[in-house]
């Protein structure tokens, strides 16, 4: 994966994305115990462009092939990993890139959503894989509740976060 996040660091510094940060099931391996998931995900910010694109991944998607790296279904193949981008599609992703950590990865450095947003991602996405991640970090994790408390009200997830957690 190592060689992975060099790319990724790389678009990044061309100008393909302004931020990523890992998110999805590996970002939270950062915090928590190790479990089973099939790729990488990267949330990203886009460029300030003039024009809107239909395609907003497809700069990013043509630099990879172009380097000889292949597409496989949503994913493109860097180094062997399965690496999907997803555009901070709403307010509160936007909020985990722009405030996400930075982590060393084997010499590599990379940023990773705080535990506190990686909760409120899965309690938006609302999967019932997210909900048992969900509880696997509130079990394991010595999560900030007035932040990840903050995080709920300003993103409207309180609903789900009483259903979730019965509070």
């Amino acid at each position: 994966m190592k060689e992975t996040l060099q790319i990724l660091n790389q678009l990044e510094r061309e100008g393909f994305y302004r931020r990523y940060a890992i998110g999805g099931a590996i970002g939270a391996l950062f915090y928590m115990d190790p479990f089973e998931t099939d790729d990488l995900d990267i949330l990203i910010l886009l460029p300030e462009r003039d024009a809107p694109s239909l395609a907003p991944l497809g700069a990013v998607y043509e630099a990879l092939r172009s380097r000889g790296y292949e597409e496989d279904g949503l994913y493109i193949v860097i180094h062997g990993v399965p690496v999907q981008f997803l555009v901070a599609y709403n307010a509160l992703a936007e909020e985990a890139v722009a405030e996400a950590r930075e982590v060393d990865y084997d010499t590599v450095v990379t940023r990773v959503p705080t535990p506190e947003h990686l909760a409120a991602l899965m309690l938006d996405t609302g999967r019932a894989k997210d909900r048992a991640r969900f509880e696997q970090l509130r079990e394991q994790v010595d999560l900030d509740t007035g932040r990840l408390g903050d995080i709920i009200r300003r993103h409207d997830l309180e609903t789900r976060y009483l259903q979730w957690t019965g509070a």
